[in-house]
């Protein structure tokens, strides 16, 4: 048995502590491993933990839980991913809450060259089935993933669609890999298995309950270069998924509709907010997200000559200046929007430029 792994999963499971929390004690003690075994005095240190959330860790036994889903996770062929490790997705650092655990089963890259979430109402017009076919139908980019919470309506449409393209989708779960919700969808995820992926921070044998639903459409949005709404009531898992991507300094783009159609209501919110682009076409999404560059090298080995984009030259020549700059410093101190921002600095990691810290921070490699 995995040793760390133990560990990693144990601290998910301690009462009262959250994805900040995991996270800050990650980047205080350095593994999970040293979590669970450091001192009281030592945890209660920690920002946001105490005397109280250090007594649960303490307090911890419920080993043999975490050995069930070890279990578990090695039957199904389940791939745990740790904040840290290689495989994490790179973009949810950039969010001050993403997640300490991820369980994932596929095949898809989820540090894919460009990410598009594609979010809407479950009971969508045919106008709103229509666009969605078409923008995922005319990316011109083969390599771009699309996500999408496997829920009914636009959801499923965005999954089948890029199915049906030849283009890798990802559905994130509101519950563990042991089940589907909904039920309908059974035969959709064993598709989307074969040249996409299934993606949850939740554990096997966890209640699919409403608390669940925002936690999944966080990743959703913070896994994303850019989120699509497509039809939306002002209130709803859509709203919270765009309002996400944009405090994530994302861009979300919204479809236009009839203002005394309910479903685009939430859709004409964000725009009129400011906080979403108005979806007018394919064209000109791809050229807000300045998309019709070279495509985005994902190698690790740092090139021979390498030519920046404008928005990669003032990161570095900011990173030159300060040393060490969060990412909304670099968002403030730049010209450019927070998604351009997210993607050179996604760019220039890949080309071993500069290097993440902990606390969402940056410096020169």
């Amino acid at each position: 048995m995995n040793e760390m792994l133990q560990y990693q999963i144990a601290l998910t499971m301690i009462k009262d502590i959250g994805a900040v929390h995991a996270k800050n004690l990650i980047d205080y003690f350095g593994d999970a491993k040293s979590v669970l075994l450091a001192q009281k005095n030592e945890l209660a240190q920690v920002d946001g933990i105490g005397e109280i959330r250090a007594k649960n860790i303490l307090s911890f036994t419920d080993y043999a839980a975490v050995a069930s889903e070890i279990e578990f996770i090695e039957k199904h062929k389940i791939q745990p991913i740790f904040i840290g490790s290689t495989a994490y997705p790179v973009r949810l650092l950039h969010c001050y809450d993403s997640p300490a655990l991820l369980y994932y089963k596929g095949v898809a890259e989820l540090n894919a060259q460009r990410v598009i979430s594609i979010v809407g109402s479950r009971k969508h017009t045919e106008y709103g089935k229509k666009i969605t076919e078409q923008l995922i139908a005319q990316l011109p980019n083969k390599n771009t993933l699309i996500i999408s919470g496997l829920a009914l309506g636009i959801d499923a449409i965005a999954h089948k669609s890029a199915l049906e393209n030849s283009l890798p989708t990802i559905g994130v779960l509101a519950h563990g890999l042991d089940t589907i919700y909904p039920s309908q969808h059974r035969n959709l995820a064993k598709e989307i298995l074969r040249t996409g992926g299934l993606l949850t921070e939740f554990r096997k044998n966890t209640i699919t309950d409403k608390y669940n639903f925002p936690k999944r459409n966080r990743i959703v949005a913070g896994m994303a270069d850019a989120t699509i709404v497509i039809e939306t009531a002002v209130k709803g898992g859509s709203m919270i998924t765009a309002n996400l991507a944009a405090d994530y300094h994302r861009e979300v783009f919204a479809l236009p509709g009839k203002i005394t159609d309910t479903k685009s209501a939430g859709c004409l919110h964000l725009i009129q907010q400011n906080k979403a682009i108005v979806f007018s076409g394919i064209e000109h999404f791809i050229e807000t997200m300045q998309w019709d560059e070279s495509p985005i090298s994902t190698t690790k080995e740092k090139p021979i000559s390498i030519e920046f984009t404008a928005t990669e030259n003032n990161i570095i020549k900011l990173l030159e200046k300060h040393t060490t700059l969060s990412i909304d410093a670099l968002v403030q101190q730049s010209t450019y929007s927070g998604s351009s921002i997210s993607e050179a600095l996604l760019n220039l990691e890949f080309q071993n430029i500069i290097t993440a810290l902990p606390g969402k921070s940056y410096e020169l490699y």
